[in-house]
């Protein structure tokens, strides 16, 4: 047997990464559009037929917060996550470098513990129903521990190198072209 390169391995984690946020964001999107249609039954049954079920909003609340917890990890892998990354552009590489390990393994830390204590948290209302839907709360509470540890391994496959940027980088000819054709002063053309 052989042992993969690093160059193999990287590639093997960088298709990996982007399998599971295809996925990932797949059931996040169904679980958005099934959201929607429940939302528009309730308001068809609401107005039009004269009372909605109680359970359509907390059922659409559910959905929105699994649909959210699914995508956030590929959102953070892609680097869309607000975020500023001015210090990584202006440190010297050396420090960069220790920047960015500092963010992944602050990052990867912070969402272990999430997952650790959002599992704990979604078990210990095991004994609680929910009130629409007359289930028990784990079942729509497993999202964040779900969630969280799609997250964490999103974070572990992405490593410690740098997020892609989703900033717009703008030439200097085009900055003069941006500038308001008026004085803000004066209120009229600029000269």
């Amino acid at each position: 047997m052989t042992s993969m390169t690093p160059s193999r391995l990287s590639s093997f984690r960088e298709g990996l990464l982007h399998a599971c946020g295809r996925v990932t964001l797949a059931i996040a999107a169904m679980l958005l559009a099934s959201t929607v249609l429940i939302m528009l039954y309730g308001v068809v049954m609401r107005y039009v037929l004269g009372g909605a079920p109680i359970w359509v909003d907390e059922l659409t609340r559910y959905l929105i917060i699994a649909s959210v917890m699914l995508a956030i990890g590929v959102v953070w892998a892609e680097g869309a996550h607000m975020r500023v990354a001015l210090l990584e552009r202006c440190l010297p590489p050396r420090m960069a470098r220790g920047l960015i390990h500092y963010q992944w393994w602050l990052t990867l830390v912070l969402m272990t513990g999430a997952t650790w204590m959002t599992w704990h948290y979604a078990m210990s209302a095991s004994m609680f129903r929910t009130m629409g839907l007359g289930i028990s709360r784990s079942v729509p509470m497993l999202s964040m521990p779900i969630g969280f540890a799609l997250i964490t391994a999103q974070v572990l496959l992405h490593g410690p190198r740098p997020l892609r940027s989703q900033t717009l980088e703008i030439a200097p000819d085009e900055e003069a072209a941006d500038l308001p054709a008026h004085d803000d002063k004066t209120g009229g053309p600029r000269t």
